[in-house]
């Protein structure tokens, strides 16, 4: 093995701690015995940056080793014995125990501080199995409303899953325990499901709120009057005022996606005068009778 714990992390003799904790957190999980079962030279190089880290991520023992008071065990000079040194520096029997060590990897990676952590025995350790990641298409109503369906696993299960209603496009589902066993009886991961929305023909989203472009004959934008509104709940009736122009927009409270607080958003409608696709000749004549009595000009708000 190598005396310079610098060399064996592959950091240089300047190195910050926070440089030197992300060498070791690289080659941890690369050459964690639990991770490569029967591999001794893993086993091994993994003891041998233990023995690194456990000198270098330690001020007081660092600055000592900088100025030649001990070696890479933590004994003195004069002691050379790696296996009884290293067990008396680290407080255990196993060979590459360090388990204050990982505790330098904080909260943000709780997973593996938490895969690394090991018996006091120095057994084979107890941990959480992988997650396993999905994704899946819905229709926009299912997303919107809420459904219940099963995707299949490439390895043969069905996994039955509940689309809560106001699911957004990719949204991400967590199913508790549905992931990869766990190892040495600890508990399984889960499965993550990301939710790929498809589109819909006339409906939009617009956070949780509902968009549609409403087509009205030229008489109901004139008139006014009620008309049949499509909604994603179902269609309802909506009360067109008279003089209604193209764009002109109106809501229908609470018809929307539902929203986290237990409501629901809206549904807006914009309105589109649609004339009949075959020419009218009696409408034709009766516009050129009302122009030439009323005449105006839509655009002039438009010139330059």
């Amino acid at each position: 093995m190598s005396q310079d714990p610098y060399e064996l992390l592959g950091v240089k003799r300047d190195a910050s701690q926070k440089d030197i904790q992300s060498a070791f957190r690289k080659l941890a999980k690369k050459l964690h015995p639990d991770l490569n079962p029967g591999d001794r030279h893993a086993e091994e190089r993994f003891k041998e940056i233990s023995t690194a880290y456990e000198i270098l991520s330690d001020e007081g023992k660092r600055g000592r080793f900088d100025r030649g008071e001990i070696d890479i065990t933590g004994a003195e000079r004069a002691q050379r014995s790696y296996y009884r040194d290293y067990a008396s520096a680290s407080g255990s029997e196993s060979p590459y125990h360090n388990s204050a060590g990982f505790a330098d990897f904080g909260d943000a990676d709780n997973s593996f501080a938490n895969f690394f952590s090991r018996r006091a025995s120095g057994s084979r350790m107890r941990s959480q199995g992988q997650d396993r990641r999905f994704s899946m298409q819905v229709d926009f109503l299912e997303a919107i409303n809420g459904t219940r369906t099963e995707i299949k696993l490439p390895d043969g299960p069905q996994l039955d899953v509940q689309i809560p209603p106001g699911t957004r496009d990719g949204q991400t589902l967590r199913l508790r325990g549905k992931g990869e066993p766990g190892i040495a009886g600890g508990p399984p991961g889960d499965a993550l499901i990301e939710i790929r929305v498809n589109p819909h023909r006339f409906f939009t989203r617009d956070g949780d709120d509902i968009r549609l472009e409403l087509p009205i004959s030229l008489g109901e934008a004139v008139l006014g009057g009620k008309v049949r509104v499509p909604t994603p709940s179902g269609p309802v009736n909506l009360t067109l005022p008279p003089h209604s122009n193209t764009g002109k927009v109106l809501r229908l409270k609470g018809k929307g996606a539902a929203t986290r607080g237990g409501g629901h958003g809206d549904v807006y409608v914009s309105l589109k005068i649609v004339l009949p696709d075959n020419p009218d000749e009696r409408l034709a004549s009766l516009m050129k009778e009302w122009e030439a009595a009323h005449p105006y000009d839509p655009r002039k708000n438009m010139e330059a």
